[in-house]
């Protein structure tokens, strides 16, 4: 599912506009990225988790040439799914 299909579904589910479904759906994203600018965890109970992790710098190889490279220290997101998603994608 692409973002204009969530918009549509969001619309369906709800009898909203596409439009106010698409400011709906644009103003959860742009908090949810806000909050997690600010290395914030955003937790959506029943749905899961998202956070800011820190990942450190480390060794790596270039599997063309089997050259070893430093690879930079970096900030990352990440999603912990919740119990109830999980228990809805393994049904």
């Amino acid at each position: 599912m692409n973002k204009p299909e969530l918009i549509d579904a969001v619309a369906a589910k709800t009898g909203m506009k596409k439009k106010d479904a698409a400011v709906a759906v644009d103003a959860v994203l742009d908090t949810i990225t806000e909050t997690l600018g600010n290395k914030q965890e955003v937790s959506l109970v029943g749905f899961g988790t998202f956070d800011v992790r820190e990942r450190a710098a480390r060794m790596g190889r270039n599997p063309r040439t089997g050259e070893q490279l430093t690879i930079p220290a970096s900030t990352t997101c990440v999603f912990r799914p919740g119990r109830k998603l999980k228990e809805s994608v393994a049904a």
